[in-house]
């Protein structure tokens, strides 16, 4: 993984402050590919953290704000075999290891019962204080959202 990689770095902007993400083409590429496309269209912004359980993860990328959709364009399975640790970024799923779409998670602690069943795209390498305050629920009231969420090579 290539360090301060401007083109594989993210950065959201959050209602609870900024969050930096490490891409991880060298574990998904189609993934982190993927991702960046919709970065680059906007998608993600406005999008709130519609799941959010405590100690577990927060989960988002969901249009509709209810974990029921995404981008239309469901992604492979590209597991691997990073284990599932605080600050690591995963895809959200249904039961079919190839529906992954544009709804994504970040793990608050080790989640070893997740590794290899979600493909693990990224990591948290800044801001983890401020994942930490996403509010939690199932569904959340008023949730947090990401305000917006950017590729840093594309930064002004």
């Amino acid at each position: 993984m290539a360090d301060n990689d401007p083109e594989n770095t993210l950065v959201l902007e959050t209602t609870q402050g900024a969050i930096t993400i490490a891409l991880r083409p060298d574990l998904a590429p189609k993934h982190c590919e993927r991702i960046k496309e919709l970065v680059r269209e906007k998608f993600y912004d406005g999008i709130v953290f519609h799941r959010v359980i405590d100690g577990f993860m927060a989960q988002t990328g969901c249009p509709q704000g209810t974990g029921t959709g995404g981008s239309g364009q469901n992604l492979s399975a590209e597991f691997n075999d990073e284990p599932h640790v605080r600050g690591t970024t995963s895809m959200a799923r249904a039961a079919s290891p190839d529906s992954a779409d544009s709804q994504f998670f970040i793990c608050f602690d080790d989640t070893p019962f997740l590794n290899g069943e979600y493909t693990v795209w990224g990591k948290v390498v800044d801001g983890m204080e401020n994942v930490d305050k996403i509010k939690r629920g199932e569904p959340v009231d008023d949730p947090d959202k990401i305000i917006s969420m950017r590729v840093a090579a594309d930064a002004d």
